[in-house]
């Protein structure tokens, strides 16, 4: 029963494809669908929690999936390629994109896929090793070759009253926060804001800064903000 299910099979697929059988064909396939499992891993890994993302990450197994079927068929059969120039050339894609991240992930999905229609694995895992390679230099820590300027924002508010010790505290996070830097002084009715950039301050230290500045000028208001849960 099942070979004459394979054999039905091959009938239908076109004539170069069926010179490969039907195990190639279903190896390439799995292929890709692990590699965008592992671009979606990725993607949760080094760009999650963002405040306007689209979790596109969810639609790349089935990307990868469809990509590297639609690229298997086409290079099987010209007439089939050339009516899939002309459908592709009258859609239009409407939907924005919310990350510019997304972009990228999107191309590496399609990359990956492209690599397993064509058979060429080797290439494959290259692409998703320099792939992860180029995530964790922009994740690293190293000076001019991360390109994170801030891990989140400090904003302590202070009232009228106080706005004469701002010097004091600007120099209490400089000392606590050398990494950082001063974004912003902005004064109204309510007394004065300061917003304060800073890298490479643990969730641990934070009750600690917190404790300082409170220390410092007790009727400081000062809120931590990270720009991805769970940095550090």
């Amino acid at each position: 029963m099942i070979e004459r299910l394979i054999e039905a099979l091959a009938q239908l697929t076109p004539p170069g494809a069926a010179d490969l059988g039907i195990g190639p064909l279903i190896t390439v396939l799995l292929v890709s669908m692990a590699s965008s499992f592992f671009i979606a891993y990725l993607y949760q890994v080094f760009y999650r929690a963002r405040a306007t993302g689209s979790q596109v990450y969810r639609a790349f197994p089935l990307m990868g999936i469809s990509i590297t079927a639609i690229f298997i068929s086409v290079q099987f059969s010209l007439p089939l390629s050339l009516g899939l120039l002309g459908a592709l050339s009258i859609v239009r894609f409407r939907t924005p994109i919310k990350e510019p991240e997304e972009i990228g992930f999107i191309l590496l999905v399609i990359a990956t896929s492209l690599s397993a229609a064509t058979f060429n694995l080797t290439f494959l895992g290259l692409v998703l090793a320099i792939a992860v390679l180029a995530l964790l230099v922009l994740r690293s820590r190293v000076p001019l070759v991360s390109v994170r300027l801030a891990d989140g924002m400090l904003m302590v508010s202070l009232p009228s009253s106080e706005a004469a010790r701002l010097e004091e505290l600007l120099g209490l996070l400089r000392e606590r926060l050398p990494h950082g830097a001063l974004d912003s002084v902005s004064e109204g009715d309510g007394g004065v804001s300061i917003s304060y950039r800073f890298r490479r301050l643990a969730q641990a230290d934070v009750p600690a800064l917190h404790g300082s500045i409170k220390a410092l000028i007790g009727s400081a208001q000062p809120s931590v903000f990270f720009h991805e849960a769970g940095d550090l």
